[in-house]
């Protein structure tokens, strides 16, 4: 039986692509990873709601938006939910990954957490992901099953927003991000383009955002590139989309269920070219064989995508591959075969702010690393903008 009251990740999350969790199952779920190739949006096989979903009324307008896609939503008496066990943890964990739960936020995520280093607030408006990324940040931090739980009280949410104006301290407080204003990092705990043709949650966000007229930013990541829906939107440059991006050999081995990374670029052109902010979250970035010339390739297909954008406005977030070991033995359990370079003796040992362990890059990779972006940015995109390395 899952609580769907309780989060689906625990709050320990350090940062954006950083594992702290440490009490974690392991699942094998490689007989279920689709590869990354053009995708089709995501059905879920079943969708539930909890009682007070229907008290809101972006709830029901989820709810109206499934009907019309033919999806039949489950009403629960509770917010418990039961039918996900199967006669094995992989069953069990590919149902969860299959279901769609519309609930109410739980308490602690309408209390809003700093999100540094990517902006200075973090606001949940789903959890959980139909994407098999085999690198997964949330992985040793989830506290059950993976069922993907989407917010029915997002008016409330969007509505909440205004207390913390001026409130933050990595882009409100400091000169060289301030001209964002105050951020809100909608895309912690999920990938909004693999939900939003069946919530609409980050439109309405974005419209939100347009018609706020204070110094404040939207922003969020994707590895999916359906993004119609939110061209020609009144944006009126309040929120930032990056694409989340890799070089082949990452992207096409261990990001599974995304969409390939010629369709994101596109999507990249298509917001950058309807006036959005836009970015890019290189992560995770990984020494592989040959990475200069795989990174090279990525960043001058960045450059061909946003030819003769006017007034382009694009920034750049670069994080390296980390690992806890709570992250390693969940994703070892789900991806037995998986390619991940996890080798405890070849990384630096670090403490998170949580007191967890987790593996990183040696300082002297670590400078090579940054040294060779830092530079194939300025030389390749002297347009873009890094925002931070990490």
């Amino acid at each position: 039986m899952t609580d769907l009251n309780l989060p689906l990740a625990l709050d320990e999350i350090e940062a954006p692509h950083s594992a702290s969790g440490e009490q974690v199952w392991t699942h094998d779920l490689s007989g279920v990873a689709p590869p990354a190739r053009p995708v089709r949006r995501w059905t879920p096989q079943r969708v539930v709601a909890t009682p007070p979903a229907y008290d809101h009324p972006h709830g029901l307008r989820i709810m109206a938006r499934l009907a019309s896609l033919g999806i039949e939503v489950e009403r629960l008496k509770s917010a418990r939910l039961t039918g996900v066990r199967g006669e094995n943890d992989r069953q069990t964990y590919a149902r969860a990954k299959s279901t769609l739960a519309i609930v109410v936020s739980p308490p602690s995520r309408r209390k809003l957490q700093p999100i540094a280093p990517s902006a200075d607030w973090r606001v949940d408006l789903a959890e959980g992901c139909p994407a098999h990324c085999q690198y997964c940040y949330l992985a040793g931090s989830l506290s059950g099953p993976p069922v993907t739980r989407v917010y029915a009280d997002l008016d409330e949410i969007l509505d909440g927003l205004a207390d913390y104006v001026g409130q933050g301290t990595v882009t409100s407080r400091r000169a060289a991000r301030r001209d964002e204003g105050t951020t809100f990092e909608a895309s912690c705990y999920t990938d909004p383009l693999a939900l939003d043709h069946l919530t609409g949650s980050w439109r309405r966000a974005v419209e939100h955002f347009g018609a706020w007229d204070a110094p404040v930013q939207l922003r969020w990541t994707t590895k999916f590139g359906d993004v119609d829906a939110f061209a020609g939107l009144a944006h009126h440059g309040r929120t930032r989309v990056r694409l989340s991006v890799n070089c082949l050999p990452v992207t096409t081995r261990m990001e599974g269920g995304t969409s390939p990374l010629a369709e994101r670029l596109a999507a990249l052109r298509t917001l950058a070219l309807d006036g959005y902010p836009v970015g890019l979250t290189i992560a995770p970035i990984m020494p592989v064989d040959d990475w200069r010339d795989h990174y090279g390739e990525l960043l001058d297909a960045v450059a061909s995508a946003v030819d003769g954008v006017p007034d382009l406005d694009l920034t750049a977030e670069l994080i390296t591959h980390r690992f806890t070991p709570g992250s390693k033995e969940v994703l070892l359990g789900w991806y037995p075969r998986t390619r991940l370079e996890m080798d405890e003796e070849s990384r630096s040992r670090k403490h998170g702010k949580f007191g967890a362990v987790k593996y990183v890059y040696p300082p002297d990779v670590m400078a090579e690393l940054r040294g060779w972006f830092e530079s194939s940015i300025a030389a390749r995109l002297p347009a873009c903008r890094i925002l931070y390395w990490t």
